[in-house]
């Protein structure tokens, strides 16, 4: 569950992907924002909000830059000792509810380490932090997900395997793309509706963030996670 109570606040081709999501790659020394704070934000140009994020329990270090929504990433030296230490994220407000909208979609495009324990995650809160719904692109190590399993299903552009489960503040909606992805698209529109209509699992909520990042378990040494891409789109 990528989230602390102080913020809760099939792949394209390649220069698809940069064309879709603003590809960038400036190097991280020319970062025009960086923090090392652990609830250090930052908001862009194009009201993306970048959070720093540490909120798990004994945590490490952890420092996040950034040049705009689209290329940004983190630094992070997090121990071997299980347990979700921070969550540094990209978030953009959505707030529409799912009846009221036509289109959600997102393109992404990370380079993350070989090591380590993370996932690389869509975190997605309706305005009022009764639900969330994780997307999960790509993941390593000993992590996985809250809840029991559903089953897959193809949707978005995706197949996932999808878990169900309760954290005693909301219930948690995880899809896990079945195979790792560095780079795509994703169509979330219809991912909320087959948690309301073919499942029935919510009602017509209202989306408020969407957020995209790095969950962190464990980083032992430093490990570096950079964002390439990343773009939400909505109507």
């Amino acid at each position: 569950m990528a989230h602390s109570t102080l913020t809760r606040l099939l792949l394209a081709p390649a220069a698809a992907v940069a064309a879709l999501i603003g590809f960038a790659a400036a190097p991280a020394h020319a970062a025009i924002w960086t923090s090392s704070e652990q609830w250090g934000n930052y908001t862009t140009s194009d009201n993306y909000i970048l959070y720093n994020n540490i909120w798990g329990s004994g945590a490490g270090t952890q420092s996040i830059w950034a040049n705009s929504s689209s290329n940004w990433g983190v630094t992070a030296n997090h121990p071997n000792t299980g347990g979700i230490k921070s969550y540094p994220n990209a978030k953009k407000i959505v707030n529409k509810s799912i009846t009221s909208l036509s289109s959600l979609t997102s393109g992404y495009d990370v380079t993350v380490p070989s090591s380590g324990a993370y996932n690389t995650s869509y975190d997605i809160w309706d305005t009022d932090y009764d639900y969330e719904v994780m997307l999960w692109v790509n993941h390593n190590g000993a992590v996985g997900p809250l809840g029991t399993s559903q089953g897959t299903v193809t949707l978005g552009g995706h197949t996932w395997a999808v878990y169900k489960g309760d954290n005693g503040a909301n219930e948690v909606f995880s899809f896990l793309r079945t195979s790792d992805s560095s780079a795509g698209t994703v169509d979330i529109l219809p991912i909320l509706k087959w948690i309301k209509d073919t499942k029935g699992w919510w009602g017509n909520e209202t989306i408020g963030d969407v957020q995209f990042g790095y969950e962190i378990t464990s980083s032992v040494g430093g490990l570096n996670f950079t964002t390439n891409g990343f773009n939400v789109s909505s109507s």
